[in-house]
């Protein structure tokens, strides 16, 4: 007999949870297959202390190989499941796609960003969701401060120094109190010039800090954070963000390059494709974590509204606690659906209390309803999470110890740009890479509270799809070195020097080759070196690329133009010191002076010297 097949959609709390739950109680006799977009599970909590500098990132992650034995580990993204079909279709990381057929399937894709309909925040925040986020806020915040201390305008630099979070719920309250501590720690060693002191806005709409903790417990975090020196505001929002600062909804202009957006999650978008009956954005469960009329289907975790058994006529809220024993509860009713398992069970919890770190020696706590402040909270604090942590225990231990000792290092990495982490992204936990599956180009990245994310530019700025731009685009503007790849279909891409091919199906970084040697194509094809040896080939499909002539223009398809390689009847065109010219091809029409000006709307695209002068409002922010 044939074991059953078990699918599990997400490694967050609750997906993990009930991964490691299956495994230890079918002991080999169903398959299991977990689905995620990273090989590591992600302890959230301490995302803060990340972006912070206290923990290193590896800290916070475990390994999902390592830890959940007799599970296969599939990397990829759930784009759809068809219900009647017992299938699942996911797309990998290099957008190559793939089937999952299931007896059982259980949903614990966890949550998104939550997203609020104000001018500009989608385009100028950050969320805190995943890895890739906090990476990129640890260096966005030690640059703005080095920036700030190089600065001649008072004006500048007090807004290059201000820091705003949204959101004064527990991401949100821990990110400003650590990141309170890590920028003044960082201007004690290397003071302003204007003496000014770095400043932190919490901003929510809520009435007090911590709205869905205990009173006694939202004071403890207010008056923390005020003696810290955050700037606390209830009863305020965001009305709008540009790329200078943001509008309250008092009236007041706040000049900031910083906005990071806590409000809230949101269930992942793909249980509202199921078609099934949903509660504020969740699938709606019955106590045992099943969809009712799917016996096959299971759900846990941020995606599922699970009926709150101890408060009737409410469902439990989206916090690690309920997700972590949702995925318990729900490998125990999984297994005893195959008949590997004892009877169902309810999901039943009961209260144990919360834990706020905000930073230091200091923190909030309840646990089993007794309200802790100062450096008991903080030991509650950190031993809960050191309890609740499947792995790294030894390692996070030993951070939190070195940086009692040790003055933290505040070093721009450079790992996670502006751009791969957008706020409307589906995945906060994978950074978008250059021509990935599903991946936005870098459109621009000038100082502001993050750039600004524009639509693909695959299209070459049409709208009409990838292939579908106009043959000579100009390059993406406002980029050191950027330049312009004529694809098969003429389409535009706007690449940065210092983007690589890499996440392209089959493909390899390019950029890495000695510059005598080919660099691999994505498709088979081979792509010619266009550069100096730092600088990444960008190949075509099917063929080799363009060949960069002198001065760093590119060598267009187009009539009058220089001539391209692989034209029909006619063999590489090589125009280099050195080189022939290409055979069977029309005379390369004169190169125009250097004062015309770059093709527009109105000017025949051909071989044009860049005219435009160079952007550097990239700077303060990437």
């Amino acid at each position: 007999m044939s074991r059953p097949r078990i699918v599990i959609v997400g490694a967050g709390f609750a997906g993990y949870r009930a991964a490691r739950t299956l495994s230890r109680q079918t002991r080999g006799r169903a398959h299991i297959t977990l689905l995620n977009p990273t090989d590591y599970f992600l302890y959230v909590p301490l995302l803060p202390q990340v972006a912070a500098g206290v923990l290193e990132p590896r800290r916070v992650t475990v390994s999902l190989s390592d830890t959940l034995p007799d599970v296969r580990l599939v990397l990829g993204e759930a784009d759809r499941v068809d219900l009647d079909g017992r299938t699942l279709h996911y797309t990998g990381p290099e957008g190559d796609g793939g089937t999952l057929s299931y007896d059982r399937l259980v949903l614990a894709a966890g949550s998104v960003n939550k997203l609020l309909p104000i001018p500009g925040v989608a385009e100028h925040a950050h969320g805190f969701r995943g890895l890739p986020e906090a990476l990129y806020l640890r260096d966005h915040v030690t640059r703005q401060v080095e920036l700030a201390a190089a600065a001649e305008d008072p004006k500048t630099c007090a807004a290059r120094c201000t820091f705003v979070v949204v959101g004064a719920g527990y991401t949100g309250t821990e990110v400003a109190a650590h990141g309170q501590m890590f920028t003044d720690a960082q201007v004690r060693k290397h003071p302003l010039r204007q003496g000014l002191r770095p400043r932190w806005i919490l901003l929510d709409v809520a009435p007090r800090v911590l709205p869905e903790m205990d009173g006694k417990l939202s004071a403890t975090a207010d008056r923390v954070l005020r003696q810290r020196g955050v700037d606390v505001r209830m009863g305020t929002s965001v009305k709008e963000a540009t790329p200078d600062g943001v509008v309250l909804t008092d009236g007041e202009f706040v000049e900031t390059r910083t906005l990071v957006w806590c409000v809230g999650v949101r269930p992942d978008p793909l249980v509202e494709s199921l078609g099934l009956p949903m509660e504020k954005g969740r699938l709606l469960v019955d106590p045992n974590l099943q969809v009712p009329g799917r016996p096959e289907l299971f759900a846990c975790g941020d995606v599922a509204a699970v009926p709150d058994l101890e408060k009737p006529g409410s469902y439990t809220p989206m916090t690690a606690q309920h997700a972590w024993r949702h995925g318990k509860v729900a490998a125990e009713n999984v297994a005893a659906s195959l008949g590997l398992g004892g009877a169902r069970k309810p999901y039943r919890h009961r209260d144990l209390g919360f834990v706020v770190d905000l930073g230091g020696a200091k923190a909030a706590a309840n646990p089993l309803g007794v309200a802790l402040s100062g450096v008991p909270a903080g030991a509650v604090t950190r031993g809960y999470h050191l309890a609740a942590m499947p792995g790294n225990r030894v390692r996070v231990a030993a951070d939190w110890l070195l940086d009692a000792v040790l003055p933290r290092q505040a070093v721009q990495l450079g790992l996670v740009r502006s751009w791969s982490v957008p706020l409307d992204t589906s995945s906060p936990e994978v950074a978008r890479v250059p021509g990935g599956p599903g991946t936005r180009q870098e459109a621009s990245a000038r100082s502001g509270p993050g750039a600004a994310v524009e639509a693909d530019t695959h299209d070459g700025g049409t709208g009409t799809g990838p292939g579908k731009g106009r043959a000579g685009d100009e390059p993406a503007k406002g980029q050191p070195g950027s330049g312009v790849t004529l694809s098969g279909s003429g389409a535009a891409e706007r690449r940065s020097e210092t983007e690589l091919a890499k996440g392209r199906p089959g493909g390899e970084p390019a950029g890495t080759w000695p510059a005598d040697e080919p660099a691999k194509g994505p498709l088979g094809g081979t792509q010619a070196r266009s550069g100096p040896a730092d600088e990444p080939a960008e190949g075509q499909p099917g063929g080799e690329s363009a060949r960069k002539q002198p001065g760093g223009e590119s060598a267009r398809k187009q009539p009058g133009g220089e001539p391209a390689r692989n034209q029909p009847g006619g063999e590489p065109a090589r125009n280099q010191p050195g080189g022939e010219p290409a055979k069977n091809q029309p005379a390369p029409a004169p190169r125009p002076p250097d004062d015309q000006p770059p093709p527009g709307p109105d000017i025949a695209p051909g071989p044009v010297k860049r005219s435009d002068p160079p952007d550097d409002s990239a700077k303060g922010d990437s």
